[in-house]
């Protein structure tokens, strides 16, 4: 739910998705960390994430991240500490032969994983403050597989239902540190977006070659979704995205085929990218549920050069047509570095939130918000 220090944010406030790219420093911590002695470890990282709130905070971007400088991965650095996963399976990905996890085991958690991460952030800012959360689907999608998981969950709905309870732990637990916007990262919805995938199975992506069906799937993740963020005291954010790796995307289409299923999500934002192309178009907003506010993605991170304040504005004010100013705010396309080896550097981070900041201002002098 949106609560009292969300409810005060204006019409077409910044935030960033989460992720920020690491300077080589930070990679080198990450890299080093089994290495180094934990104080020092601790001490330096929590230094570095300071400078990423400082960072934002300067760039004027309403609501922060810790820039989850503290994950080599937004997805592994969840699933990663529940001890459940082993690289066993292979497959082909952008023309690359790779590993990757999958799992073995059931998956248990002791503690909750990102409590002192949240708190860190919560009391080295005054701005309102997201943490993001794989979402139950995402994760379930990419690393439960029949041929390895079965002994531990026979079926991929077990797995999904186990995943909607931990990660509901552990948004409760980023709430009571202080949290005030829980966002569920999840680009496994936005498979459903491209046709040729749905279709034919046509992907450069091995793992994405199964049977989809939407009007099934599309509710389990819904359904598992609303279980991790029902009632929670924090405004819910929900990510759908067209992952990226290199500033290449796995799948392309619009968000149409996607947005009525929303219609039963109990979230208050949708985080959509509008400014890479075959990703969103403006005119999907005439879907948008009206629960629903709309994270418009007006920055494109994939490419090099930073869009004009102009270029982000046009994007921003045609979202008016279908949706009012009040509904709206404005982020990035998605994370800048998800996993943290992605290539856009922090200066290019930074000159990017900075004019995503000045186009806000002029949407709002344009609208009267």
């Amino acid at each position: 739910m949106r609560t009292e220090r969300t409810q005060t944010l204006p019409s077409f406030h910044t935030h960033v998705i989460g992720s920020l790219p690491r300077p080589k420093l930070v990679l080198d911590l990450l890299s080093r960390r089994d290495q180094t002695p934990t104080d020092r470890y601790t001490r330096t990282m929590d230094e570095m994430v300071a400078f990423a709130i400082r960072l934002q905070e300067e760039a004027g971007i309403d609501v922060v991240s810790d820039g989850e400088w503290r994950r080599s991965s937004y997805i592994m650095g969840f699933l990663g500490r529940l001890g459940a996963c082993e690289q066993v399976r292979r497959y082909q990905h952008q023309g690359e032969s790779k590993v990757t996890d999958v799992i073995v085991r059931r998956m248990a958690a002791d503690d909750p994983i990102f409590v002192r991460d949240a708190e860190f952030l919560a009391a080295h800012t005054d701005r309102r403050t997201k943490f993001a959360l794989p979402s139950p689907f995402l994760i379930a999608v990419r690393y439960w597989h029949e041929n390895h998981s079965a002994q531990a969950y026979p079926t991929f709905l077990h797995a999904l239902e186990h995943l909607s309870e931990l990660l509901r732990s552990e948004a409760l637990a980023l709430v009571e540190a202080g949290i005030d916007v829980i966002q569920l990262d999840d680009p496994a919805l936005t498979y459903y977006c491209d046709r040729a995938l749905i279709s034919t199975g046509e992907t450069h992506d091995e793992r994405l070659r199964r049977d989809w069906d939407t009007d099934r799937q599309v509710p389990e993740a819904i359904a598992a979704i609303n279980h991790v963020v029902e009632g929670l005291n924090a405004e819910v954010h929900l990510h759908c995205f067209h992952s990226v790796y290199k500033r290449r995307s796995d799948v392309t289409g619009d968000y149409k085929p996607l947005l009525p299923y929303l219609a039963d999500a109990k979230v208050d934002r949708l985080n959509l990218e509008f400014a890479y192309q075959g990703t969103g178009s403006v005119d999907d907003l005439e879907l948008l549920p009206e629960h629903l506010g709309v994270g418009m993605g007006v920055d494109d991170v994939r490419t090099e050069r930073p869009q004009s304040i102009d270029e982000m504005e046009t994007i921003g004010a045609a979202g008016t047509q279908f949706v009012s100013p009040d509904r709206i705010s404005l982020n990035p396309d998605c994370g800048f570095a998800p996993a943290a080896t992605e290539p856009p550097s922090i200066d290019e981070a930074y000159e990017k939130l900075c004019r995503l900041s000045e186009t806000a201002g002029r949407l709002r002098k344009r609208f009267g918000a």
